[in-house]
């Protein structure tokens, strides 16, 4: 790495220099990048740069209410996470439909996701860990180790491999395409830490948009300052900062 390069904000420039255009985040969940990136997503945006959402499940298997019946579950969670994304400045949302609660690491999980890769072309991804994380389990819920441990395989070998998944390049005319850099949120190591003390609103915003979800937490905004100023502690930051904590991963 140059000296150039080491200069460059890493928020916007991968660790080869390149600046960011487009980002593609991949999660398990509705509300999962919300939590886990929220107020990154919302500084990306706000410097130019497009970001789409893939969500590999509806949460048909998450809410709070029995009186809603399940069968509602699915529509009500993807117009959350479109309200959600519009809080940040995404409108790109995008639905793989797997059920929740039975999600596993699949060549046809592997094979969709490479195909919203070679789709998007985006010069980041931005995913869950696949490390479970024992210091805090929630962020090692098995949807989100799956849809990670697919993530991580669609990045690489499948998306830059023209002879993977040969229908994407045979029936539907995708090229293949490298990642060259994946942002990890809930792992147990982070390396790389963004202040979103700006833009902290947009994130409760985006996270209050999930109604069904959130309605129930009175002490929602609490409770996250409460884990991002943890984090901001961890980073470093100054007294009153705001963190958001990443493990970044050269894949290219």
């Amino acid at each position: 790495m140059t000296d150039t390069t080491k200069s460059l904000d890493p928020l916007l420039h991968n660790r080869d220099g390149r600046r960011i255009e487009r980002i593609l985040a991949v999660m398990a969940h509705p509300d999962d990048v919300d939590f886990g990136a929220g107020g990154t997503v919302r500084r990306w945006t706000d410097a130019g740069v497009e970001v789409t959402y893939c969500l590999v499940t509806n949460g048909d298997a998450g809410g709070f209410d029995p009186d809603v019946p399940r069968s509602e579950i699915p529509g009500i969670r993807q117009a959350e996470q479109r309200a959600a994304g519009e809080a940040l400045g995404v409108s790109d949302v995008r639905f793989l439909g797997y059920r929740d609660g039975e999600l596993s690491v699949s060549h046809q999980l592997r094979r969709d996701i490479s195909r919203v890769i070679r789709q998007v072309r985006p010069d980041r991804m931005l995913t869950q860990s696949p490390d479970r994380n024992w210091e805090r389990i929630f962020a090692s819920h098995p949807a989100h180790l799956a849809a990670a441990e697919a993530s991580i395989q669609a990045v690489y070998p499948d998306a830059r491999n023209p002879f993977a998944h040969p229908t994407l390049l045979g029936d539907e005319r995708l090229a293949e395409w490298t990642v060259p850099e994946v942002w990890m949120i809930g792992s147990p190591t982070p390396n790389q830490w963004v202040d979103v003390t700006d833009t902290f609103d947009a994130k409760i915003a985006a996270l209050r948009a999930h109604d069904s979800q959130t309605a129930h937490m009175t002490e929602l905004r609490e409770y996250v300052s409460g884990w991002l100023t943890r984090q901001a502690q961890e980073a470093g930051l100054g007294e009153g900062r705001l963190a958001e904590a990443f493990m970044v991963v050269t894949t290219g």
